[in-house]
């Protein structure tokens, strides 16, 4: 799946009335099956940039186009359904259903793509990401690091297209960090999957050859419009 963002921007109103400039992005692009990892300081429009080119949310203007195709020109249903179907996302907060097991939510995220329910492939991602103990524990009974794990399984289990990874490791150990960033990038890589992860940890992205600085395609700089650092 092909990515490109062109002429995206994106403002918050704050109270008061002032309003607050968070993305300018001329172009950003990414080819099919390549494997990325945008670096930003906290607060610089990671996350939103990541929900933009999800279709939560949609930029106030520009185009965002995966496989040919303008997000933002879809009505909201069809986005919504395109997301389910085509799009893996792992957020920073889980976003898992807590009344629901660890194997229910991966489950659910086949459901929810319209996918035919596959048991073992979802008991197979969760025992990939070192919790084939922890089937039937609701989110309440997990550590912080082994929802995030959850989520993670969860958001491979529809076969995406396109991952969107917002600090996949922050919340685990050293050695949960490699388990989690080897699972995502070999399946990425053996299903031929577009990966764009942000991260803060050097170590993590110096696991990839791409690493793009939010800074550098961004003019939005502080609050203000700046020009794009060459």
């Amino acid at each position: 799946m092909s990515l490109l963002l062109q002429d995206v921007t994106k403002s918050y109103r704050e109270p008061g009335g002032r309003v607050l400039p968070v993305l300018s992005i001329e172009k950003y692009e990414l080819v099919q099956g390549e494997q990325a990892v945008l670096v930003g300081s906290s607060g610089g429009g990671k996350t939103t940039l990541l929900n933009i080119i999800s279709g939560i949310l949609l930029p106030d203007s520009g185009k965002v186009v995966i496989d040919g195709r303008n997000i933002v020109e879809m009505p909201e249903a069809i986005r919504d359904r395109y997301r389910a179907i085509r799009i893996g996302i792992v957020f920073q907060t889980f976003n898992l259903l807590p009344a629901f097991t660890a194997l229910e939510n991966v489950l659910l995220g086949m459901s929810f793509s319209g996918r035919k329910v596959d048991r073992p492939f979802a008991e197979n991602l969760l025992q990939r990401v070192g919790l084939a103990h922890r089937l039937n524990h609701s989110p309440s009974k997990m550590s912080v690091g082994e929802q995030q794990r959850v989520a993670v399984a969860r958001a491979l289990a529809n076969k995406p297209v396109l991952l969107l990874a917002d600090e996949p490791t922050a919340n685990v150990d050293s050695d949960n960090q490699s388990l989690i960033l080897n699972l995502i990038r070999d399946t990425c890589r053996e299903n031929n999957v577009t990966l764009l992860m942000v991260t803060h940890s050097p170590e993590v992205a110096g696991a990839f050859s791409r690493v793009d600085r939010l800074r550098d395609f961004n003019r939005v700089v502080a609050g203000r419009k700046q020009e794009v650092s060459k």
